[in-house]
């Protein structure tokens, strides 16, 4: 397919095609009240430093396993250049290895769209089963007991791991992020939710691990040993330092160490010792309380209100069938969410992990680099309007090798450490930083960095507070706040935070902020350059990974390439496709970094792109799906072989339902829209080559 014309794209409103049901269910309609961030921490475009660049890193470290990594990479270079020269200077470009496809065109169309050349099928979609005795689906026969072991319900972050001495089989993990009633059962009431509905929530969020065998015809489940499902009332072991303490022991845990479930997960990542990391992100929406409840005292509202928790009822209704959910009844519940979530889905009977010592907080996911000496770094993200950027540096250094004493080394690995949150800052002047996106003289948006410490973890959960004034438990249960003291830099939403597995740079996604620079809300800087941010961008790090500087740069400003305010790291932007609203990332073998969208602003399905990170390409950026209509392209895996996408909430829309679909995805006909993951190959070669 040819690129759609730039200019169908020149005039649209702008707003993120996101529709309010889904902000509801998902996050709790975050963007609609007000920004919990209120603290007075300085944004640093009121600060202006000399930039003192250091030499590159050199960064190697433990290849992480993941399908498809490894292959050598130059160091990406700097963007501290001109744009590239239009198509009349200069000759077509070679596309790099790995995007030697033809790009998708910009589309609405109720399918998922790929290259001309490639094939593609659904793996597994909400229902299907899991579990040996789980039955097969049936919209209109749903229970609790059958969804404990059938797929749950809008899947997000995935994983393909592959099963040693099993070629062409893998375990396919993945989250369950949340649930959209209406768009799972018919004639859905939400003032009266049944305890029935109840309960297959409750089964259909978490995570699930479902083993799959790759076929001519795509990869196919299978009823393998390692299947598993995790819930919202699977028992969890809280580690760390807010294990234990005060803010965390319940009525019906009055250890504060084992927790009922998990939630809200997002995006992730496998770690280098083979487990998976899951995201807890917007817990604070499934608890609530009944309309004139009493206000809890001041210390516990200021907390509250910081996580978004609120004294009314929540969308789901979870509080009224059973009082964890209640925040006036069980106050301390939900402070046990908001946890990096660890899994080892090679052992089904283990207990999963939440580790407190990487902060609490709306996690979108965590990602691990390894360091030359062993040390393990995890980045992480707080998901929220003008929140912040996170680090975690290990104390105990990573032991090679898969068998059990290894493993369970590598496991208490997040136990022990420092966490770290970035404040950034820029030399370049602030009258050329006004809000439009104006690309400052210099020709690029860069700076510096420190990673400010908040926390160091010791063994069985001792703890120091780094800030003043902040107890460590606090700064382990209530983290935002020990960042807003510490004087952290306010993002643009910073979601999936992943590290390049040869070069070591870090990629984050800044997926939008429509609040940047409105009344009483921080302006703009070199990092977050936009006012009224509807497209985000993608900030790439250049980080002295076990200590606290680095360098950073914008790699894209994302959004309309006709428009003046958008940055594809100085490619030509006429033959780039266009990107809005970055969210989950991934690499490629051949080095390349591929982005999925989540709310695309440019009046078109949300999408995966491959993106040129070095040479004359940098920046070049193709699109190679879309999803379909009303759904968010989430958890991308790339490998040399096959590409896999979650499908999340296709055909969700604020005037339809199950009862009045938009969209009937994957099954067409009379079929439900059923969240889904897909595998795209193509037939007898290699993705992208």
């Amino acid at each position: 397919m040819a690129l759609m014309p730039l200019n169908l794209f020149v005039s649209h409103d702008g707003k993120s095609r996101r529709q309010h049901i889904t902000c509801r269910y998902k996050c709790g309609d975050a963007c609609s009240k007000p920004v919990p961030n209120t603290s007075d921490n300085e944004y640093f475009g009121d600060i202006v430093k000399q930039l003192n660049r250091r030499s590159l890193l050199q960064a190697t470290g433990v290849t992480v396993l993941a399908v498809g990594a490894g292959s050598m990479l130059a160091a990406c270079g700097g963007n501290d250049t001109a744009p590239a020269a239009s198509p009349s200077e200069a000759a077509p470009l070679e596309p790099r290895p790995g995007m030697k496809f033809t790009a998708v065109a910009p589309n609405s169309e109720d399918a998922v769209v790929i290259p001309d050349g490639y094939q593609q099928a659904v793996v597994i979609s909400w229902g299907d089963p899991v579990l040996p005795d789980a039955p097969a689906f049936d919209v209109t026969r749903q229970s609790g007991a059958a969804q404990r072991g059938q797929f749950g319900f809008n899947n997000d972050f995935a994983a393909l791991l592959p099963i040693e001495g099993q070629p062409d089989h893998f375990l396919l993990v993945t989250n369950f992020e949340y649930v959209t009633p209406q768009f799972m059962f018919a004639g859905y009431n939400p003032d009266a939710p049944t305890r029935e509905q109840f309960d297959i929530e409750i089964a259909a969020i978490g995570m699930g691990v479902v083993e799959v065998e790759r076929t001519p015809q795509g990869l196919k489940p299978v009823m393998g040993r390692y299947n598993r499902r995790i819930t919202a009332d699977t028992p969890f072991t809280l580690t760390g330092p807010a294990a234990g303490t005060e803010f965390v022991i319940t009525d019906a845990d009055p250890s504060g160490r084992t927790v009922a479930g998990t939630f809200a997960n997002c995006a992730g990542g496998v770690t280098p010792w083979g487990t998976v990391l899951s995201g807890e992100e917007n817990f604070h929406s499934y608890f609530g309380a009944a309309e004139g409840s009493p206000p809890p005292p001041p210390v516990v509202a200021d907390r509250q209100d910081r996580y978004g928790v609120a004294l009314e009822p929540s969308e789901l209704r979870w509080e009224t069938f059973d009082s964890r959910f209640d925040v006036t009844q069980t106050p301390n519940e939900v402070n046990r969410f908001g946890y990096v979530v660890e899994l080892n889905p090679w052992d089904p009977q283990s207990t999963p992990v939440k580790h407190s010592a990487l902060g609490r907080f709306k996690h979108e996911g965590a990602n691990i680099h390894v360091a030359d000496d062993g040390t393990v770094v995890a980045y992480t993200g707080d998901d929220e309007r003008f929140d912040y950027l996170y680090k975690f540096v290990s104390a105990k250094k990573i032991r090679p090798g898969r068998d059990a004493a290894a493993m369970a080394h590598n496991m208490t690995i997040l136990d022990e450490g420092t966490l770290y949150v970035a404040k950034l800052s820029s030399d370049i002047p602030a009258a050329e930083i006004d809000g439009s996106g104006t690309l400052p003289k210099k020709g690029s948006f860069s700076g510096t960095g420190t990673w400010l410490p908040l926390l160091k973890s010791g063994p069985g959960g001792q703890a120091e507070s780094l800030v003043g004034g902040i107890t460590a438990q606090e700064a382990a249960v209530f983290t935002r706040m020990a960042a807003d003291k510490a004087g952290a830099t306010k993002m643009d939403r910073p979601e999936d935070v992943e590290a390049h597995p040869e070069t070591g740079k870090i990629y984050v996604a800044l997926t939008n902020n429509d609040e940047r620079g409105a009344p009483g809300e921080p302006g703009v800087d070199a990092a977050n350059p936009r006012n009224d941010n509807k497209s985000g961008q993608i900030l790439e790090i250049t980080d002295n990974h076990a200590g606290t500087d680095f360098t950073w740069d914008l790699l894209l400003v994302c959004g309309d390439p006709a428009a003046a305010d958008t940055y594809y790291a100085g490619f030509d932007k006429t033959k780039v496709s266009p990107i809005s609203c970055p969210d989950n990332l991934a690499f490629d073998s051949h080095g390349n970094l591929w982005i999925s969208t989540d709310g695309n602003a440019l009046d078109s399905n949300d999408g995966l792109f491959a993106v040129a990170l070095d040479g004359e390409n940098r920046g070049e950026t193709k699109q190679f799906l879309t999803v379909p209509i009303g759904a968010e392209t989430c958890g991308p895996v790339v490998t040399d072989d096959v590409v896999t996408v979650c499908v999340q909430h296709p055909g969700e829309n604020d005037d339809n339902s199950i009862d009045n679909p938009l969209s009937r995805w994957p099954e067409g006909g009379n079929g439900t829209a059923r969240p889904s993951v897909v595998a795209v190959w193509k037939a007898g070669g290699r993705i992208g080559v």
